[in-house]
């Protein structure tokens, strides 16, 4: 078995003792630098992080292979890449970069493997008369039509 199948089999073996962990991101650098970055429905804690870290490191031989190794949660700022951290972060608020150039900015609302929906409010001009009106606004997108999304921090 070579390196990088004996990691991907160690670290899915811990995932599976712990469903509510999953992977995000597997990097193994040409120099057998390991970095994970997970995430979790109920976050990620140190423990967490140690727990896959101590699966992974107290499993493969160093004398066989000499590698570093980094588990790290997905932080604040980083943007969603799998539809899990979606639907873990329903009901607050996100930035969404789409494939046409264009943003928005809303609640979501909704979210599941195939799609994920924001709400919004915008000022329109009144049907009738002068003046502006507040309207609620509604979109579904597809995991496709997305090229960057992040959650907003206050």
């Amino acid at each position: 078995m070579n390196f990088r199948s004996k990691v991907e089999t160690l670290l899915e073996a811990s995932l599976e003792e712990n469903s509510s962990l999953f992977l995000i991101q597997l990097k193994i650098g040409s120099d057998n630098s390991i970095h994970i970055t997970l995430d979790g429905d109920q976050g990620v804690t140190l423990k967490d992080c140690m727990n896959v870290s101590r699966a992974i490191e107290h499993n493969i031989d160093r004398e066989e292979f000499d590698f570093s190794l980094e588990v790290a949660s997905a932080g604040v700022g980083s943007p969603l890449l799998n539809s899990r951290q979606y639907i873990k972060n329903v009901g607050r608020k996100l930035r969404v970069e789409l494939t046409d150039a264009s943003s928005l900015e809303g609640i979501l609302t909704a979210a599941d493997d195939q799609e994920f929906t924001l709400e919004w409010k915008q000022r329109e001009p009144k049907p009738v008369g002068k003046g502006k009106v507040t309207v609620t606004k509604q979109k579904s997108l597809s995991y496709k039509e997305i090229n960057n999304a992040k959650v907003l921090v206050k």
